[in-house]
């Protein structure tokens, strides 16, 4: 009886032991997701996507979260838009992005996304999107490149290719019902071929049966 209560509290001490190191690891999962490069036509608007995974809900007291910009990986960040828990998404720096950059996110959704207008050239660079969700011990970071061009690449016109297509593919059909005609042709003429032969072979040796009858007859 003395031995199994002895197992029975070292058990206890051991589930306590292990329930103990995992409250204080906490949880570690946070990801940012967000695409690598951004292409923005000048002068248009382009939304910048970030959204995070996490072990736990959003408690918006705890939470934090960071937009910055830098022109070049060796500028210093700027940042432009943070996240108060009474005023929620707030953009700042008005002197670089003006009243252009706007939150087009869903805190319920993990959707930290923003849109940035009237996209200028000097709009390209690194934006990233920071983000602190507690009790998650890990800070999620994501990196984009915005990239400004004059105009965007036409899309492929696919009525040359459908055009060539058909052509080739009527062309190929017509070869192939070719090919089988003149085998087709092939075939019924050796058979008459044969036919004729054997017909011809039939006619010698008639003959020569009725001779043989003939005279085996008195």
């Amino acid at each position: 009886m003395v031995y199994r209560a002895q197992e029975r509290k070292t058990g206890v001490q051991l589930v306590s032991a292990v329930l103990l190191l995992l409250s204080l690891s906490g949880c570690s999962c946070m990801d940012v997701i967000v695409p690598r490069d951004v292409n923005a036509l000048n002068g248009t608007t382009v939304k910048i996507p970030c959204t995070f995974t996490s072990c736990y809900k959003i408690d918006f007291t705890k939470f934090a979260m960071n937009w910055t910009y830098k022109e070049t990986l060796n500028d210093t960040e700027e940042m432009f838009m943070t996240y108060y828990s009474k005023r929620g998404m707030v953009p700042l720096r008005p002197d670089r992005f003006g009243e252009r950059v706007v939150f087009a996110g869903n805190l319920d959704k993990n959707d930290l996304s923003i849109t940035l207008s009237d996209v200028q050239p000097e709009d390209k660079g690194f934006y990233y999107c920071y983000v602190r969700n507690p009790p998650d011990r890990i800070n999620g970071i994501g990196e984009i490149q915005l990239h400004v061009v004059t105009e965007l690449a036409p899309p492929r016109d696919s009525t040359i290719a459908v055009a060539i297509g058909a052509s080739v593919g009527g062309a190929l059909a017509l070869l192939i019902l070719s090919m089988v005609v003149v085998k087709c042709l092939r075939r019924h003429q050796k058979q008459e071929l044969m036919s004729e032969e054997k017909m011809e072979e039939e006619g010698k040796l008639e003959p020569e049966g009725g001779t043989e009858e003939g005279t085996k007859q008195p």
